[in-house]
């Protein structure tokens, strides 16, 4: 088995079990609306308590993706965004930030046309984790290992139709968290009941000793209060992706103050959060 990375990922879980509390993970795509405005929304997240920071890398069939989070994709996009320039905002970020671990969550298309090594060497010390959508366990091969390899944590999805049978392979190689999807569908959709949520967790907890972090559907402070008290850490995207979009002109230009009414709404589910202490 390839030894797995402690990055700041197992750091930062280290810390939130020492706090007594479950994690905000926040997502937001890079690049959307413009480099500018994503960065800004950036350098804010750890200040307003997001404790894991996750960044889309945008690609053009984000088929996971609800229409949300599909369109902040193609914004970015046409933007001009790319997966250089993706990698150009972690390295700013961490310029003043070398705590806040950093995961990059898409598709395998844009790393493959990158290269693998290239993307790998480039991505060291400044990304903690990769989450690729569309790469099962079979293909650990393609990535998995050579993130490992390169100190770089990957993390697995796991989802109401992952049965006893097909997660011990699932989490095999997994590393930094799994990510319980808590909803059979894609983002942005319904969200699911918390002691389901719970029982889920406990059965993930029982194939492996990695913090689960449980994402999709949640939006509310209260919700993720809910889904604190039974998960190691709480996801939360299209909520914020939804903020930013009602933030934008005609052109899909950012008005004024939109970074601030996004960060707002992660201190509020940030203190939804930690408003949950964990034994």
């Amino acid at each position: 088995m390839t030894t797995k990375p402690e990055t700041r990922i197992a750091r930062r879980f280290a810390k939130l079990k020492d706090e007594g509390r479950a994690g905000l993970v926040t997502f937001l795509t890079a690049g959307d609306p413009d480099m500018d405005t994503a960065s800004e929304i950036m350098m804010g997240l750890p200040g307003a308590g997001a404790d894991l920071i996750e960044i889309g890398m945008p690609f053009s069939d984000p088929m996971a993706d609800g229409p949300a989070i599909q369109a902040s994709s193609l914004r970015a996009l046409k933007s001009g965004m790319t997966l250089g320039k993706t990698l150009d905002t972690v390295r700013a970020f961490r310029k003043s930030d070398d705590d806040t671990p950093v995961i990059l969550m898409g598709y395998y298309n844009p790393i493959y046309i990158y290269g693998v090594d290239r993307f790998l060497a480039d991505a060291a010390g400044l990304v903690d984790g990769l989450i690729m959508v569309d790469l099962p366990p079979e293909e650990e091969n393609e990535l998995c290992l050579p993130a490992l390899r390169a100190g770089i944590n990957f993390i697995y999805l796991t989802a109401p139709t992952t049965d006893d049978a097909r997660l011990p392979r699932v989490v095999e190689q997994a590393s930094g968290f799994v990510y319980y999807v808590s909803i059979a569908g894609i983002t942005g959709t319904a969200a699911a009941a918390t002691d389901d949520v719970s029982a889920q967790v406990d059965r993930i907890k029982r194939h492996t000793d990695l913090p689960v972090a449980v994402g999709f559907g949640i939006r509310t402070p209260e919700h993720a209060a809910e889904i604190a008290s039974v998960a190691d850490a709480v996801v939360v995207g299209s909520a914020f992706v939804d903020v930013l979009k009602t933030n934008l002109d005609d052109n899909n230009r950012a008005l004024p103050g939109l970074a601030d009414k996004v960060l707002a709404l992660v201190s509020d589910l940030a203190k939804g959060v930690r408003s949950v202490a964990k034994t």
